[in-house]
C-alpha cells in the first residue's frame, strides 16, 4: 500500500535506510517522551497552588487548559507549515519552544523573591503565558512527529512506527505526573519544574542532533489557515466522540483528582494528595496505553469497529460511576483503571474508524478535525469542572462525566448510520463507504 503522503521517505534523502529509519524513530520517541514530562508535571502541582498563590479555581482551570486552546489555533497551520518547510525545523523549534515554556513555570514560582526584583510578581500570568506557549510548541511537535513516522515508513511498518511514536507522546505525560508529584513533595515545587525543564532541554538536544529532514519536498505556495479541517460526517462524528471522552478524562478527572484526594483524605505509600494524584493519573494513562493497542487489535479481528467502541465507552461510564462512589484507595484505583482502559480502548479503534471512513486525500484534514475537537473538550473540562466541583461537590460532576460516554455512543451510532446506512457496519462496508465518498468528491471537483 502506498504512502498517504506524496513525498517519499527517508531513503530518498539518507543512506543506510533501515538503520536511519530506526534511529529517526527512536529519536522522535525519546524526544517526545522527555518533552512530555513538562506537560505532565504541572497537573499534580497547579491545583494545589491555587490556594497557595491565591488563584481562583476558575483561573486554575484557565491555566490548565490554555495550552489546548493555543494548540487549537496552531494545529492546522502547523500541518501546512510542515509541507512548506519540511519536518526538521518545525520539530526542533517546537521542542525548544516547549523547553522555554517549561522554564516559565520556574519563573512563575520564583518571581516573588525580593532579589529578583526585575521579574514581575504575577505568577498566574507567568503560568498562563507558559501554557499558551507550550500549546504552540506542542502543535508543531505533534504535526511533525506523525509526519516523520509516515515519511520514513512504508505500508508494512507505518502502523507500528505510528504506535511507537504515539507511545512516546503518551507515556512522557504520566512520567511527568508521577515524578513531578514526587519531586514536589520531597524537594519542593521549584525543583520539580527545574527537573521538567532539564528534560525538555534534553529532548531538544536529542532532536537537534539526530532528526534529519524527511519531508524533503513541499509546496511553499500553500496557504496557512487555522480552519483547514474536514467537516464531513465521519470526521465530525469521530471528533465529537473524542471531545466527549477527553472532556471527561483530561478535562475533569485530571483537573480535579488532586482536590478529590485531599477532600477525602486519601493517599498512597504515605504521600499526600499532590504526589498520590500523580500516581493515580499514571495508572489511568498506563491502562490507556495498553488498551489503546488492545482495542484496535480486537476491532481488527472482529471485523467491526463499533462493538469494540461501544464496549469501551461503556467501560468509561462504569469507571466514572465508580469514581463518584469511591471512598477508599482500592475503589479509586479500580475506577482509574476502568477510566483509563475506556479512554485508551476507545482511542485506538476510533482513529481506525476515522481512517476506514475517510478517503486518503482527506485524512490529514480529518485528523485535524479530531485534534481540534479533542483539544476543545480537554480545554473546556477544567474551566467548567473546577468551579462546579467547588459549588456542588465531586459526585454530581463525576456522574455527569459518566453520562458523556453514553452520549458519545449515541453520536457514534447516529453518524455511522448516516454515513453507511448501518449501525454495525463491517470493515468492508466502511471501506466501500470511503470509496463512494472519494468518488463523490472527485465528481464534484
Amino acid at each position: 500500500m502506498g504512502s498517504k503522503n506524496p513525498v517519499r521517505r527517508l531513503r530518498d534523502a539518507v543512506s543506510g535506510a533501515e538503520t536511519s529509519r530506526s534511529i529517526v524513530i527512536g529519536a522522535v520517541i525519546l524526544s517526545t517522551f522527555f518533552v512530555g514530562f513538562g506537560g505532565g508535571v504541572i497537573f499534580p502541582i497547579l491545583p494545589n497552588l491555587g490556594i497557595v498563590l491565591g488563584i481562583s479555581p476558575f483561573l486554575v482551570g484557565i491555566i490548565l487548559s490554555a495550552n489546548r486552546f493555543s494548540r487549537l489555533f496552531a494545529n492546522a497551520p502547523a500541518g501546512v507549515l510542515v509541507d512548506r518547510v519540511g519536518t526538521r525545523k518545525p520539530f526542533v523549534a517546537g521542542m525548544i519552544v516547549q523547553s522555554v515554556a517549561t522554564f516559565g513555570y520556574v519563573v512563575a514560582m520564583i518571581s516573588a523573591r525580593p532579589e529578583l526584583w526585575f521579574l514581575p510578581d504575577i505568577p498566574a500570568a507567568w503560568f498562563l503565558g507558559s501554557r499558551i506557549i507550550w500549546g504552540v510548541g506542542s502543535a508543531a511537535v505533534f504535526a511533525t512527529a506523525y509526519t516523520i513516522a509516515s515519511d520514513v515508513s512504508d505500508g508494512s511498518s507505518r502502523g507500528a512506527n505510528m504506535g511507537l511514536i504515539r507511545g512516546g507522546v503518551l507515556f512522557g505525560f504520566p512520567c511527568g505526573v508521577v515524578i513531578g508529584g514526587l519531586i514536589s513533595e520531597l524537594s519542593g515545587t521549584v525543583s520539580a519544574f527545574v527537573v521538567a525543564t532539564l528534560f525538555a532541554v534534553l529532548a531538544s538536544v536529542i532532536a537537534y542532533a539526530t532528526i534529519p529532514e524527511t519531508h524533503i519536498e513541499g509546496d511553499e505556495h500553500r496557504s496557512v489557515s487555522v480552519w483547514d479541517v474536514d467537516t464531513s460526517v465521519p470526521a465530525l462524528t469521530v471528533g465529537l466522540v473524542n471531545f466527549a471522552v477527553l472532556f471527561a478524562y483530561i478535562g475533569a478527572l485530571f483537573a480535579t483528582l488532586v482536590l478529590f484526594l485531599d477532600h477525602n483524605d486519601l493517599g498512597v505509600f504515605g504521600f499526600d494528595a499532590q504526589a498520590s494524584s500523580g500516581i493515580f493519573m499514571a495508572v489511568t494513562v498506563v491502562a490507556a496505553g495498553i488498551f489503546m493497542f488492545l482495542g484496535g487489535y480486537v476491532s481488527d479481528r472482529t471485523g467491526s469497529r463499533i462493538p469494540t467502541l461501544l464496549v469501551f465507552l461503556g467501560t468509561s461510564f462504569v469507571g466514572f460511576v465508580m469514581l463518584a462512589m469511591a471512598g477508599s484507595v482500592a475503589s479509586l484505583a479500580v475506577a482509574c483503571l476502568l477510566i483509563g482502559a475506556g479512554q485508551g480502548g476507545t482511542s485506538g479503534p476510533l482513529m481506525a474508524l476515522l481512517a476506514d471512513l475517510t478517503p486518503d486525500e482527506r485524512m490529514g484534514r480529518a485528523v485535524g478535525t479530531n485534534n481540534v475537537l479533542g483539544d476543545i473538550g480537554g480545554g473546556l473540562g477544567p474551566i467548567i469542572s473546577l468551579p462546579l466541583v467547588e459549588l456542588f461537590g465531586f459526585w454530581p460532576i463525576y456522574v455527569a462525566c459518566a453520562i458523556l460516554p453514553i452520549i458519545a455512543g449515541a453520536i457514534l451510532l447516529g453518524g455511522v448510520y448516516r454515513e453507511t446506512g448501518r449501525f454495525l457496519p463491517s470493515l468492508q462496508a466502511l471501506e466501500e463507504s470511503a470509496r463512494a465518498s472519494s468518488g463523490t468528491s472527485e465528481h464534484a471537483d
